[in-house]
């Protein structure tokens, strides 16, 4: 007579399945055939998951987003057209970034660089970090001109201190 039925986690042992009598082991997985739940079976074979991945990611969630070394340092300057310059000018009056003076605008860009795509119909006088040439030499035949902000090092600072100081005596 017998009086503990043994388990099947002790008969399954040593059947080289791990799967415990539910024959393939994607089967006894939550959400049936699908791989899993979740993520998981979202790998490049796997279509049927796609379409719901790219509308909560979008199509950024696939493929090789490039690599660069560790070292290298990325781009931080703000850039700006010509052409969206011109025709945002409004705005910037709106947002106080430019100011509207009887010879044309003045933009303050003290940010940004100044590229060249685009026609400049107004004078425009620009206050920029940078400036490429297509810019300077478009915004010249325009009438107006780019201002070219330079910020000092600490130690150019330090000098124009002791020049003024030097002066008030």
């Amino acid at each position: 007579m017998k009086i503990h039925k043994t388990k099947k986690v002790k008969k399954m042992r040593g059947r080289k399945a791990g799967t415990h009598g539910w024959g393939a082991r994607k089967k006894h997985k939550k959400s049936g055939h699908r791989g899993g739940s979740g993520m998981s079976g979202s790998g490049k074979r796997a279509d049927h998951k796609k379409t719901l991945i790219t509308k909560l990611y979008g199509s950024a969630y696939f493929g090789k987003k490039g690599v660069t070394s560790r070292k290298t340092a990325k781009r931080k300057t703000k850039k700006i057209n010509l052409s969206q310059i011109q025709d945002n000018i409004e705005n910037f009056v709106k947002k106080k970034v430019a100011v509207k003076n009887s010879s044309g605008y003045e933009i303050n860009f003290s940010d940004y660089k100044i590229l060249g795509t685009g026609e400049v119909s107004q004078k425009l006088i620009i206050k920029a970090k940078e400036a490429s040439k297509s810019a300077l030499e478009k915004i010249k035949k325009s009438g107006g001109e780019i201002i070219i902000i330079r910020k000092k090092k600490p130690e150019e600072k330090e000098k124009e201190v002791e020049k003024k100081n030097s002066e008030q005596k």
